[in-house]
Formats: structure tokens, C-alpha cells, sequence
């Protein structure tokens, strides 16, 4: 079962060291100490946490999709030329970049400043984690 030390728990949640360790205290989660004496949670408890602590922001749209990645931002940039255009959004703490025509772009009155809604809706998703060192 995979650990993790505190602070890469606190960044993986995106919360301060001190907030994993009142949760630590507060909610019982179990640790362990690894050869060095460093703390070190399991993987399995940061992952619930990160699952019961997520807030998704609300969508005030009002439209029912079928793709469940949809995200709630704040356009931050567009550049547009005569037939396409790139379309940034702050997403909280992610920022998704979206092509689509400049026609769109118009249709939508999208700008900085505007609050818009990415919907992502993939047959390839790529995972990645860093190999173990032997």
C-alpha cells in the first residue's frame, strides 16, 4: 500500500502541512514512521479525503450532460483570427485550454471575465505516475 509524507499529502489535497496534521488528530487517521522517523500516511486515506473534501463549482447553466468532467471557470485569455481560436480558462486551480472556431468564440460572447463552463468528454484519458526507484 503506497504512503506519503505530509507535505506531499498537503499538496496532492491543496492544503496547508498543518491542516493533514489537525486531520491526522482529528479524524484518526493512521501513520506510520518510515526508517528515517518521517511520517508517512497511507495513500488509500489521502485519497478519501481528497474524494470527500471535493467541490465541484456549481454550474448555474441548468444543462444536464452526460459527461461527468465539467469544470467552472473564468475565461482568461482568447485569441482569435479570422476562422479559429484559443480559448483559456481558470478552472480553480487548473487551466484548460480549449480550439474551437472563432465563430464560437463570437456565438458565445466569450472574453475575459466571463464565467463558462469546460465539458470534457474523451475516449483517451492518459495516466501517468513516476516509476518506482529500485
Amino acid at each position: 500500500m503506497p504512503h506519503l509524507r505530509i507535505t506531499e499529502a498537503a499538496a496532492l489535497l491543496g492544503v496547508s502541512d498543518d491542516t493533514v496534521r489537525r486531520w491526522i488528530d482529528s479524524d484518526g487517521i493512521a501513520t506510520v514512521k518510515d526508517p528515517s522517523g518521517r511520517v508517512l500516511i497511507d495513500g488509500v486515506d489521502v485519497a478519501r479525503h481528497a474524494r470527500e473534501r471535493a467541490h465541484a463549482t456549481h454550474d448555474a447553466s441548468g444543462v444536464a450532460r452526460s459527461a461527468r468532467n465539467q469544470f467552472v471557470g473564468i475565461v482568461t485569455h482568447v485569441i482569435a483570427d479570422a476562422v479559429m481560436a484559443q480559448v483559456e480558462l481558470q478552472c480553480g486551480p487548473h487551466r484548460v485550454v480549449s480550439l474551437m472556431s472563432a465563430e464560437a468564440v463570437r456565438e458565445l460572447g466569450l472574453e475575459p471575465g466571463v464565467v463558462a463552463t469546460a465539458v470534457v468528454k474523451a475516449t483517451t484519458v492518459i495516466v501517468e505516475k513516476p516509476r518506482s526507484i529500485a
